[in-house]
C-alpha cells in the first residue's frame, strides 16, 4: 500500500489549511479551512475542489478556526457526506463560528450587490448560514486521549495543543500489510504557560510531521500581559472614564476575562462592572462551562458564583436593546465586544459613542491586521471612519503584547525536543515564507531534521508498499 499527500492550502500561508491523504483505497482530508486575507488567495475558496468530493471518504479536523474548518459548507455543499471527526468542544465551536461565517458570505454578498462592486451581476455568497446548518448533521465529537477508528487500518488520537478551547494535535496510525506507521499533524499550537487552556501535549514519535510555522521566525516579548493590562485599566480609571476591549469571541475573550477576574480579586483594579455584550463570546464560553475538563480552570469553576465566567461584577448581554444602553454609560466599566479588530459588530457602536470623549480608553488585546480600523487607531489617526461618519479620536488608546494565541518560534522547539528520535520527513505548513524557512533551517541545523517547505497543490510520496 503507498500513502501520499497533497497540499490543498495551508502551504506558503496561514490560512486554508487541507491535506488530502490517499491510501488508495481509502482518501480522507486533515482539516478543511477557509482561504483568507489577500484577494489572491480568497479566491482560491472558488475553485473547482481538486477531486471528486464523493471520492474522500472522511475529515479530520484539528480545532474549529475558520482556517482549518470554514471551508466545511462549501464541501457539503458540492456532495460530501463523510464523517468529519473532530473533539467534542470543537465540534460545539464549529456551530457558533460556521453560522457566524454563513451569515458574513451572505452579507458581504448582499453588500457587493448593493454598492455594484462585484465582476458579477448578482453575486452569490460562498456558502449560507443555511449551508453551515448542514454541515452539523455529519460531525462526529471524539474525546481527547482516547483513539478512534476512521477505517478499519487508521486509528486517530487527539492530544492537547493548547492554541483554543478543543485544539488537537492530531496522531494517525497507518496500519499497512508490513508495517504501521504514524503521521503527526501538529494543528496550531498554543502557549506553554496559558493560564486557562493546557500545555501542548509532548508527542514522542512521528514517521511524518506536519508542523505549523505561524511564528517560526518571532520571540515573543517577556511581558506579562495581566500587568500591562492593569496598568493600562488603572490609567483609564484615574480619568474615571470607561475601558473599552475589541476582543475575538473564541479564546481571547474568555483569556481576558480570567485575567480581570484575577486582577479585581487581588485588589489590582477596583472592582467595576464588565460587560460581555457579544453573543457569539456568550455562547463560547458556554462551552468552556460545558467542557471544564478541557481545560485548567475546572477548580475554578467549582466555586460557585465566584469564577472569571460567572461573578458579580460581569454582566452578559445578548440583546441588542442591552448594547444600546450602554452608549450612554458615564463612569468607570469595562465593555469587552467583538470584533477583535474593530472591523464590525457591536463594538462599532461602542466605539462611535466612547471615542470622541478624552476620559475613555480603547484597550486592543490581539494583532491588529492592516487596512483594519483596529490598525488605524493604534497607529494613532485623529479620526476613524464609523457608520459612514468622521468620528474624532479623543480617546487613550493602547495595545497589550503577549497575548497570542499561538506558539511562539522557541515554543515551537521546545515542543520539538519532545520527539525521541527525528521523524523521516517534517513538512513546515501554516506559515508564511520566512516564519517557514526560519523554522525549516533551525530544524534541520540544530536536529538535523530532513524538513521541507510543501507548495499549493504540490503531492509527496510519503510511503511505498507498506
Amino acid at each position: 500500500m503507498d500513502v501520499t499527500v497533497k497540499f490543498l492550502g495551508g502551504a506558503g500561508s496561514v490560512t486554508g489549511s487541507k491535506y488530502l491523504i490517499d491510501l488508495g483505497e481509502f482518501e480522507f482530508l486533515v482539516d478543511c479551512g477557509l482561504f483568507q486575507g489577500p484577494r489572491d488567495l480568497r479566491e482560491r475558496n472558488w475553485d473547482k475542489f481538486p477531486m471528486p468530493v464523493d471520492e474522500m471518504e472522511a475529515i479530520v479536523i484539528t480545532h474549529a478556526h475558520l482556517d482549518h474548518i470554514g471551508y466545511l459548507p462549501r464541501l457539503v455543499k458540492q456532495g460530501f457526506r463523510g464523517p468529519i471527526y473532530c473533539t467534542e468542544p470543537s465540534a460545539e465551536l464549529a456551530k457558533i463560528l460556521l453560522m457566524d461565517s454563513g451569515k458574513l458570505q451572505e452579507e458581504e454578498a448582499e453588500y457587493a450587490k448593493k454598492k455594484g462592486y462585484s465582476r458579477h451581476d448578482d453575486p452569490q455568497p460562498l456558502y449560507t448560514m443555511e449551508d453551515a446548518e448542514a454541515v452539523f448533521p455529519l460531525l462526529v465529537p471524539q474525546p481527547f486521549e482516547t483513539p478512534f477508528q476512521i477505517h478499519p487500518n487508521i486509528t486517530v488520537t487527539y492530544y492537547y495543543a493548547g492554541h483554543i478551547l478543543g485544539a488537537a494535535i492530531t496522531k494517525i496510525n497507518i496500519k499497512g500489510d508490513q508495517q504501521e506507521k504514524k503521521l503527526v499533524f501538529s494543528g496550531d499550537l498554543g502557549r506553554f504557560h496559558d493560564p486557562v487552556l493546557y500545555p501542548p501535549t509532548l508527542i514522542p514519535r512521528a514517521d511524518i510531521l506536519w508542523i505549523e510555522s505561524t511564528y517560526g521566525d518571532r520571540i515573543s516579548p517577556p511581558t506579562k500581559p495581566e500587568d500591562e493590562l492593569q496598568k493600562a485599566i488603572l490609567d483609564v480609571f484615574d480619568r474615571d472614564g470607561l475601558v473599552i476591549i475589541p476582543s475575538f469571541a473564541v479564546g481571547r475573550t474568555q483569556l481576558i476575562m480570567y485575567y480581570l477576574f484575577q486582577l479585581m480579586q487581588k485588589g489590582k483594579i477596583p472592582k467595576v462592572p464588565i460587560f460581555l455584550d457579544s453573543p457569539m463570546a456568550i455562547n463560547a464560553t458556554k462551552i468552556y462551562l460545558d467542557y471544564a475538563k478541557d481545560h485548567q480552570l475546572s477548580a475554578v469553576l467549582e466555586e460557585q458564583d465566584q469564577h472569571p465566567f460567572n461573578h458579580s461584577q460581569l454582566h452578559y448581554f445578548q440583546k441588542q436593546e442591552q448594547s444600546k444602553s450602554l452608549n450612554e454609560y458615564r463612569g468607570r466599566a469595562i465593555i469587552i465586544s467583538a470584533s477583535g479588530m474593530a472591523t464590525g459588530g457591536r463594538v462599532l457602536h461602542h466605539l462611535f459613542h466612547h471615542l470622541p470623549q478624552e476620559k475613555n480608553g480603547v484597550i486592543f488585546v490581539g494583532y491588529q491586521a492592516e487596512g483594519t480600523r483596529g490598525r488605524r487607531l493604534i497607529e494613532g489617526e485623529p479620526n476613524v471612519r464609523i457608520y459612514g461618519l468622521e468620528v474624532p479620536v479623543k480617546a487613550k488608546i493602547y495595545q497589550i503584547d503577549g497575548l497570542s494565541a499561538h506558539a511562539d518560534q522557541s515554543e515551537l522547539m521546545e515542543w520539538v525536543d519532545g520527539f525521541c528520535e527525528k521523524p523521516k520527513k517534517t513538512f513546515i505548513i501554516h506559515g508564511e515564507g520566512k516564519g517557514a524557512e526560519v523554522l525549516a533551517q533551525k530544524l534541520h541545523e540544530e536536529y538535523g531534521w530532513n524538513t521541507v517547505i510543501p507548495h499549493y497543490l504540490e503531492s509527496f510520496v510519503l510511503f511505498e508498499g507498506i
